[in-house]
């Protein structure tokens, strides 16, 4: 081939198109074409293929070329050869290529489970994550292929990271009420780093992935859903998302009645209570002793654009959880509760809401009311979405007498009853309450 040594390094088009039908085939096969070839392509493919190319393309097959390296001096030699020689480095078919990639990554999942599996047990929140993972390669799955290309070791850490995250929030026993950690400590106690976990970053979405499937959920859809999922979670994405809204409600610091909110009091507005406005706090207070609760901030609006409309002072303290009771919610609950007072709390009659009206009954007892959720008010707020099976499991631990009956009423229609189809009742209620401390 020495007759065409001088033309290989102008040839380098014809021989990488050459590579790249070795590579998919893994022979001699298909055909090469070369527009506009020059005249040293022309020289060297005339001379091994024994035609003549005239000016424009040129187009042959593999195979017609492999048989033409057979007439030179070098014979017998095969493409491969070739090739490996010019480019310096062994040939693999893109198909070997493509199975070995498979089966590394598959190894490093492999070795990655048995790892979780050796920290925190097969049922451990992160092995049972990541089997479902890989099983279904759904939970953050092609997240985490994208960054195991990208960096092996990086990805290795990254689910040791998130693994860590789902044992320490214990998702296991995510209904019980827990204390929030805020995000940047979590993240840092996790990981070193505060920001690891925030929302956008890798961690932070194979975190609410890897959540969403220990708890079952859909992803959050935007910001308001993630955090919702979070504080579920027990992680507080900051200390005023940990919130709960309140009207004639009177906080106590250790130098007596906080003024900002006797300030709200006295003009009947209501007001944002947050886990950091609850920093020295000492105690709460409602009007008569009687606190109602509703779980839905839109009947919170109604109530309380209700009672402020009224010339008197109705002497009322209502507040609004927005859903489940978060840390700042339960705190206040709690101070309330050692006030001695009475909280008359109204939910959503569907699963969810009968679970937290229970939960917060159980938790504190004879001082909490279940208000507006019997069969009869059931009846009087349903509405015609259905409820699925599995929401319906909810209603198989409910201990209240009240919430019973009315679970069986739910679990008899299929259908969820709301708060705002009852608001005429439940106004009404307030109506009388305030009538009966004027007498």
């Amino acid at each position: 081939m020495r007759e065409y040594e001088g033309t290989w390094r102008e040839c380098r088009r014809c021989l990488r198109a050459l590579r790249a039908k070795w590579e998919s085939y893994g022979r001699a096969a298909g055909y090469i074409t070369l527009s506009d070839a020059s005249e040293a392509e022309r020289c060297l493919l005339g001379g091994i293929l024994g035609k003549n190319f005239s000016e424009g393309n040129i187009r042959f097959s593999c195979a017609e070329f492999e048989r033409g390296l057979q007439k030179t001096r070098f014979a017998p030699v095969d493409l491969k050869s070739v090739l490996e020689a010019y480019f310096g480095e062994m040939i693999t078919v893109r198909k070997e290529k493509k199975q070995k990639a498979e089966q590394d990554r598959e190894n490093f999942l492999e070795e990655t489970g048995k790892l979780l599996e050796r920290k925190h047990g097969p049922e451990g929140a992160d092995s049972v994550w990541f089997r479902r993972m890989r099983k279904e390669k759904a939970f953050g799955y092609q997240l985490l292929i994208r960054e195991y290309g990208r960096d092996r070791e990086k990805a290795a850490q990254l689910i040791g990271n998130v693994g860590e995250a789902l044992a320490r929030l214990r998702l296991e026993e995510y209904e019980e009420e827990k204390a929030e950690t805020a995000l940047a400590v979590f993240a840092a106690a996790v990981s070193g780093s505060p920001h690891y976990f925030d929302r956008g970053t890798a961690a932070g979405q194979l975190l609410v992935s890897a959540v969403c499937c220990c708890m079952d959920r859909e992803l959050p859809k935007g910001t308001h859903e993630w955090r919702e999922l979070l504080l579920q979670a027990g992680i507080a994405p900051d200390l005023i998302s940990s919130s709960i809204h309140a009207y004639g409600l009177h906080l106590r610091t250790a130098e007596g009645e906080h003024p900002a909110y006797a300030v709200f009091c006295r003009r009947k507005e209501a007001c944002v209570v947050t886990r950091e406005n609850l920093k020295g706090i000492v105690g709460a207070e409602a009007e008569g002793n009687t606190v109602f609760v509703v779980e839905n901030e839109m009947v919170f609006s109604f109530l309380t654009g209700f009672l402020a409309e009224r010339e008197e002072d109705c002497g009322l303290t209502l507040l609004c959880t927005s859903g489940q009771p978060r840390t700042a919610a339960l705190q206040v609950l709690s101070l309330l509760d050692e006030a001695g007072c009475l909280i008359r709390y109204s939910g959503d009659m569907d699963p969810e809401g009968i679970d937290i009206a229970d939960r917060l009954w159980k938790r504190f007892g004879q001082m909490l009311e279940i208000w507006r959720m019997s069969p009869e008010d059931y009846r009087n707020g349903l509405s015609e979405e259905r409820i699925d099976g599995k929401r319906m499991s909810r209603l198989c631990h409910v201990e209240n007498p009240i919430l019973r009956e009315t679970s069986e009423q739910v679990r008899k229609t299929g259908l969820a009853a709301y708060q705002e189809n009852i608001l005429n009742e439940l106004t009404a209620d307030l109506q009388e309450y305030i009538h009966s401390k004027a007498k």
